[in-house]
């Protein structure tokens, strides 16, 4: 199944190393982030698992659940937990999904056969609290994502969410944002009382909501 951006993601239960879950049931009415590696006990997937683990708070500030995937068995997963913790100073803090059967990789297409038919690519699933898609990443094994990037995105949705405004090019937090073009200039004085700057008639900057 290829999954596009405004889909609804689909559900599924798992075993997982908090125990079994049903997905919608897990995320709630939070954000959610749904992250694949390829295998445990790798060099990439272990650093990046530490790196999760101690962004963890900020994603917890941010009403957003972490959730990875291998197709590995959970007692892998228990092993491995402390070499991260050895290795990345970070403990596992967020639950880690054991797709033996390859169920979940299947729904959410995370197999690309002509990279490798046996074990997931780097995916992450961006999921708002009306369950759809709202951002999909594919790295390929060998390349460690950036989960910085990926609270950055967040910030980003949950503004466009929450204050109808994008963000431009290498924006990050506290920086000004643009008004989206659906938001006419009255509209606009009613959500902007301070007023923005017209750079052009679709191009309008404002102050970040909130800071």
């Amino acid at each position: 199944m290829s999954l596009r951006l405004g889909d609804t993601v689909p559900n599924f239960t798992a075993e997982t190393t908090i125990g079994p879950i049903d997905f919608y049931e897990f995320l709630g009415s939070s954000w959610g982030i749904l992250f694949s590696h390829p295998k445990d006990f790798t060099p990439v997937c272990t650093t990046e698992l530490g790196s999760v683990a101690r962004l963890k708070p900020e994603f917890d500030k941010r009403n957003v659940k972490v959730i990875g995937l291998s197709v590995d068995a959970l007692g892998n997963h228990d092993a491995w937990s402390q070499d991260i913790l050895e290795t990345q100073g970070a403990a596992l803090n967020f639950p880690l999904i054991a797709d033996t059967d390859r169920k979940v990789s299947d729904l959410y297409d995370m197999i690309h056969p002509n990279a490798n038919d046996t074990v997931t690519v780097r995916s992450v699933f961006v999921i708002g609290p009306d369950k759809k898609l709202k951002l999909s990443l594919t790295y390929p094994a060998s390349t460690g994502r950036n989960f910085e990037e990926i609270l950055r995105v967040v910030d980003s949705l949950q503004l466009t969410a929450n204050h109808s405004v994008a963000t431009p090019a290498d924006w990050k937090s506290g920086e000004d944002v643009i008004i989206v073009p659906s938001v006419s200039d009255e509209a606009a004085k009613e959500k902007f009382p301070d007023g923005w700057k017209t750079l052009k008639p679709y191009l309008r900057i404002v102050a970040q909501p909130g800071k």
